[in-house]
């Protein structure tokens, strides 16, 4: 049966009238126009770091998505029900079981002037699935064979298999849409001995409802109201993303009116920002996973009986209520509550520490060994000494490598790290993310597997579930997979968080997707 994600979208049309001149004379010359008296509004708002890329086909990092997801957008969204709704594509139809035909809205222009049509669709998906290029976004995309041009607004996207989650997936970030003039730019760049994604990340030319207007010496970038945007217009006239590295900072900045939006808010702060006059948290259910990483490819990880003992040594509750202030959901897996495919009944590794320590010594660490912990902020960094601390009961000597979010990402994406505190958001809310970029073989290092984990069953598992099209299938499949994962324990899921964004008082029409990102389109500042 075909699937049809269909709409027709009727917009209100805001007709702009020109003052005329008339017989009563000549206006109040004291009086300025109302334009020249109107203030621009602009929204100030705090991130932990800088962006690792402003291309969408480079980076996976929450800090670069949080920024791009102003510029670009998809040929389908999600609305804040969390439904697939259209966006650039009036309609994607399954047409056949391994076919989707796209209907492409004619009134867009990219921020440069170009058209938005099929062609731009068929370079973008091209780009972002081309090997040489090396997108770390790829594995989003693996699944399509081909994407074929019908007419100037009419695309069609062949799959290897049939792909319910297809729609799901165009809807992520990394299906983002770049002006074909700024992707042929990337391009002779590359030909002429530069990185792939460089001209792009200099200068982003999307369709989104802001567009890139500079980036400071500081690092500060800027992004400007896209007043030739074809949906709803932004409620402010700019945004200035800046990067505070620390949190009481962050918080300091909010508290000071030198930022209007931080994200994220330390669980331990919240109470502190809600008692300060003007300041508030806003929390909202996640879809994100927080887990201690192994290198199963490094001694002693490789291993599992090490792994299992650490597994069964840690304390959750301990982390969650010590470092979070009891702000978060104790993991069994590594799927969140709000994804499709989570299972209840998964079996997590239970604290044991005698059995830990037999393990141990089964695996000949009797005497115990030495092993370093990566961590990148404030948050990580609290919980690494936590465990630090639970490790050293069944022997095991921790050395905390404390480092910035880029190398943290350089590092464990190459695997020159023991152990490290991840964190990975299911930004599509189905299994098929949550689980095939993480625990897949294909996907090791940046596009998600930064355990290096390998295991042929689980990649079958994966595999078939992508295929399937019958749900209750589907979920067996992802349950099976998520219990073998839970057992062999490349990472050990510790919570899932809840999302802590910290907001003047005066800053309305904001949301915050399950997904961690941040939608700014409806935000406001009310005059004071």
């Amino acid at each position: 049966m075909k699937k049809i994600i269909g709409w027709t979208i009727l917009f209100s049309l805001l007709v702009m009238m020109a003052a005329c001149a008339d017989d009563s004379g000549p206006e109040d010359e004291t009086e300025a126009p109302a334009e020249e008296t109107a203030e621009e509004t602009q929204l100030k708002a705090g991130l932990a770091s800088e962006p690792v890329s402003l291309d969408p086909h480079a980076a996976n990092d929450g800090n670069s998505l949080y920024v791009m997801n102003t510029l670009y957008d998809t040929l389908v969204e999600q609305n804040t029900d969390l439904e697939i709704q259209p966006a650039l594509a009036e309609s994607l139809e399954q047409i056949e079981d391994t076919v989707w035909e796209a209907k492409l809205r004619e009134d867009v222009t990219f921020h440069d002037g170009s058209p938005f049509n099929a062609e731009v669709v068929k370079a973008n998906l091209d780009r972002v699935r081309d090997t040489e290029i090396g997108s770390p976004l790829g594995f989003l995309f693996d699944m399509i064979e081909n994407v074929k041009v019908i007419d100037e607004y009419t695309v069609q996207i062949e799959t290897a298999y049939p792909f319910s989650a297809l729609p799901a997936h165009l809807a992520h970030p990394g299906g983002h849409m770049i002006s074909l003039e700024a992707i042929e730019a990337d391009n002779e760049a590359i030909a002429n001995g530069e990185e792939p994604f460089s001209v792009v990340n200099e200068n982003p030319i999307g369709t989104g409802y802001f567009k890139f207007e500079e980036r400071a010496v500081s690092g500060e970038i800027t992004v400007v109201k896209n007043e030739d945007y074809w949906g709803e217009q932004a409620g402010m006239d700019s945004i200035a993303f800046h990067f505070v590295p620390e949190d009481l900072t962050r918080i300091a900045e909010l508290q000071t009116e030198d930022s209007d939006f931080i994200y994220p808010v330390n669980a331990n702060n919240v109470e502190e920002v809600d008692n300060n006059d003007g300041t508030h948290v806003m929390q909202s259910d996640s879809a994100s996973m927080t887990y201690l990483g192994f290198n199963v490819e490094r001694e002693p990880f490789d291993d599992e009986r090490v792994r299992q003992a650490i597994a069964m040594t840690l304390d959750k509750d301990e982390i969650i209520n010590g470092v979070l202030n009891g702000v978060a959901l104790p993991a069994k897996g590594p799927l969140a509550p709000t994804v499709f495919g989570y299972d209840e009944n998964i079996e997590p590794i239970d604290r044991d520490v005698e059995e830990a320590q037999s393990l141990m010594e089964d695996a000949g660490y009797a005497d115990g060994l030495e092993v370093t912990l990566m961590a990148y902020d404030t948050n990580t960094g609290d919980i690494a000494q936590v465990i630090q601390s639970q490790l050293n009961e069944i022997g095991i000597d921790v050395d905390i490598q404390m480092t910035e979010t880029a190398t943290y990402l350089e590092d464990t994406a190459n695997g020159s790290v023991d152990m490290f505190l991840g964190s990975w958001g299911t930004v599509t809310l189905d299994a098929d993310y949550g689980l095939y970029p993480m625990f897949h073989s294909d996907n090791a290092g940046a596009p998600g597997n930064r355990s290096f984990y390998a295991n042929e069953e689980v990649d079958g598992l994966l595999e078939d579930a992508r295929q399937e099209g019958d749900e209750a299938e589907r979920l067996s499949l992802y349950a099976d997979a998520q219990q073998m994962i839970v057992d062999e324990a490349p990472i050990v899921p510790i919570y899932h968080s809840v999302l802590l964004s910290g907001l003047r008082d005066e800053v309305n029409g904001y949301y915050q997707f399950p997904s961690s990102f941040p939608f700014f389109r409806d935000v406001t500042i009310e005059a004071e």
